[in-house]
């Protein structure tokens, strides 16, 4: 069971609406910088900010593909995903992925 402290991360993390935009599209699969900023009209600068903070705070992770790194959702987040509700349980609160966090 997560404790308000270690959710404090996950919580300034999924409360950006760009970051929310991200992680969203990295639920349905995995994608590279590129594929991110053509789905979601940002810049490239833009993105690799955003996913440098979400891998920090641990809610992606990633991997290469020759000359690109991919991100997903950690593996950790994802099994937290209730299945068939959409609702991510984070332990000290949920989020229901298909709306956005403000």
């Amino acid at each position: 069971m997560a404790t308000k402290t270690d959710c404090i991360p996950l919580l300034k993390v999924l409360a950006d609406e760009t970051r929310w935009r991200i992680t969203r599209e990295l639920l349905r699969e995995t994608l590279s910088v590129n594929d991110i900023t053509n789905r979601l009209g940002l810049s490239q600068y833009n993105v690799s900010k955003h996913l440098r903070v979400m891998k920090q705070a641990g809610l992606l992770e990633s991997t290469k593909d020759g000359k690109l790194r991919l991100y997903s959702v950690a593996r950790r987040l994802r099994n937290r995903i209730q299945p068939g509700k959409g609702v991510l349980d984070l332990g000290c609160c949920s989020f229901q992925l298909d709306k956005s966090p403000s």
